[in-house]
């Protein structure tokens, strides 16, 4: 019986991670999970980095605006969902190519979720109510008093991160990161993970254009489409807080896109230093040599 592989292409958000699964994916002949939470959602395509069309029809992809942001969707659904289509795809094919920058969604399916209780619900109604009242200040400063460990790795900026936290403190007293790093799961198929990167400068470098590049191609329109509904959970991310900032009076434009910017810039650090804590990863530069990067996985896969 021949084993399953799993390669999981992992890297800093507008590195060209997509560019490097579909060219894995093409090399296996296999498709594509997402493991991207930004990209879940139909409704958000510029502000996200959606593959193309072209690229969507180069390798087949799952997990890509498969949701409304109107849907309740978990980190724990993302496992359930993900791991139900590999064992699908693993009757036909030895191997699936996953890939993303969401660190937890990817560890999800790699290594399990760690083991949290449940918490009262009244507990998160009324946080939700502070964050309504006195505004996400006052949690952000409650999450550092508790948990200073947790708030130097969470988005300081996404409430829902933050209520989380602040829910598991509260319910259990205990902070919410004695939870994290527990022992995981086995899983029933070998990974192999990849990271691309490049050197700081680069990838800031990149930011850059991009963003400007959404802004080209719609995304002040597509945000406002989304503005009546930004209090959901799935709109708590760049690119869409700034430009509500900006719709709402707070903000100028211009300010609006230096934050999308900046904002960017601090989200790529944390995903560098999330996947830094893995030594499972083998990284490569962003414009390595294709044979270099399929070499690499030939040899990993034919060895494991």
């Amino acid at each position: 019986m021949s084993k399953n592989f799993l390669i999981n292409v992992v890297g800093p958000t507008g590195i060209g991670k997509t560019k490097w699964a579909i060219t894995i994916a093409q090399h296996f002949k296999t498709e594509i999970l997402s493991s991207d939470s930004r990209q879940f959602y139909r409704e958000m395509s510029i502000g996200t980095a959606v593959p193309s069309t072209d690229e969507l029809t180069l390798v087949p992809h799952h997990f890509v605006q498969h949701i409304s942001i109107f849907d309740p969707y978990s980190v724990g659904d993302f496992e359930r969902h993900a791991l139900a289509l590999l064992t699908k795809k693993f009757y036909h094919t030895n191997t699936m190519v996953m890939v993303g920058g969401s660190g937890l969604y990817s560890n999800a399916v790699t290594l399990g979720l760690d083991d949290f209780p449940k918490i009262d619900p009244s507990i998160r109604g009324k946080l939700m109510q502070q964050l309504e009242s006195e505004g996400i200040e006052s949690l952000q400063s409650k999450l550092v008093q508790w948990d200073p460990e947790y708030a130097t790795t969470v988005d300081m900026r996404n409430p829902h991160r933050i209520i989380r936290a602040l829910e598991v403190h509260l319910g259990t007293g205990r902070p919410y990161s004695s939870f994290l790093g527990k022992e995981k799961v086995k899983r029933p198929f070998s990974i192999v993970s990849v990271g691309i990167t490049a050197d700081r400068e680069t990838i800031y470098r990149r930011i850059e254009k991009r963003v400007d590049l959404m802004m080209a191609q719609g995304l002040l329109e597509e945000a406002e489409q989304l503005y009546p509904n930004r209090g959901l959970n799935a709109l708590q991310t760049v690119g869409y807080r700034e430009l509500f900032n900006y719709f709402n009076g707070q903000w100028e434009l211009d300010f609006a896109i230096s934050e999308i910017k900046k904002n960017t810039r601090r989200f790529a650090k944390r995903q560098l230093t999330w996947f830094a804590k893995n030594p499972d990863i083998v990284w490569f530069e962003y414009n390595s040599p294709a044979n270099e990067i399929i070499n690499h996985l030939e040899n990993k896969l034919q060895w494991a």
